[in-house]
């Protein structure tokens, strides 16, 4: 067993030479910074299991427009920090009294995090064919921990999702993600991925997602 559920202050090792991410050093012993599950590799990381996403420069988020300024879009990125959208970013030249006939209040984007500074301002821009309005399709939410289970190492997990289920799928690391496809494949996609999240913390989960989706299927068949 290679990871398991620690709260802070357990004792992870006796060896400081382990210390990673979400641990400390206290009397030559490594403990837990976090609530979060321990990978014991080469070093101990521990992963958070709770806490608000953190944006960095370079993740794809979907966001929420909560607000129009002279030249910026206010987006909710499910985070404590708003992200800008400046009408520069946007992919077709428009003045800033057209930037509500493009994106309204309450629109939905897939969007990346362009740049971030030491005071916490999110700059995101839609610079990317693959960036842009939702108009279709389903967004749903899971803990941004998970975001990486979902992916998979090296992405297998989200590419073989998107084969079996038959769907364009969008992961954004702030835990929204866009699904789209036929509405019964939408919603086994959107079972499997609450399913992911559920079970993200344990062993073997590729396999039972693929077991999982073939029994699913063969149901409707």
């Amino acid at each position: 067993m290679d990871r398991k559920v620690v709260i802070p202050g357990d004792l992870l090792s006796e060896d400081i030479k382990k210390s990673g991410e979400g641990t400390y050093v206290k009397n030559e012993k490594v403990y837990s910074l976090l609530y979060g599950l321990a990978n014991y590799r080469d070093k101990i990381n521990v992963i958070p299991l709770a806490g608000k996403y953190v944006p960095a420069p370079g993740d794809n988020v979907i966001g929420v427009v909560k607000d129009i300024t002279f030249s910026n879009w206010i987006v909710d990125i499910n985070s404590p920090y708003d992200g800008l959208l400046h009408i520069s970013e946007f992919p077709k030249r428009i003045e800033s009294d057209e930037m509500s006939n493009y994106l309204r209040i309450g629109s939905s984007i897939m969007t990346r995090v362009k740049d971030v500074d030491s005071t916490m301002k999110v700059e995101l821009t839609l610079s990317d064919r693959k960036l842009g309005l939702i108009k279709t399709g389903r967004i749903i939410e899971i803990s941004h921990t998970r975001v990486p289970r979902l992916i998979g190492k090296g992405g297998s997990m989200i590419s073989m999702l998107k084969k079996e289920l038959n769907c364009n799928i969008f992961v954004g690391q702030n835990g929204r993600s866009w699904i789209n496809g036929s509405s019964e494949d939408m919603d086994l996609a959107l079972k499997t991925v609450l399913l992911i999240e559920k079970e993200a913390h344990t062993n073997g989960l590729t396999d039972r997602i693929v077991e999982y989706l073939k029994k699913e299927k063969g149901a409707k068949s």
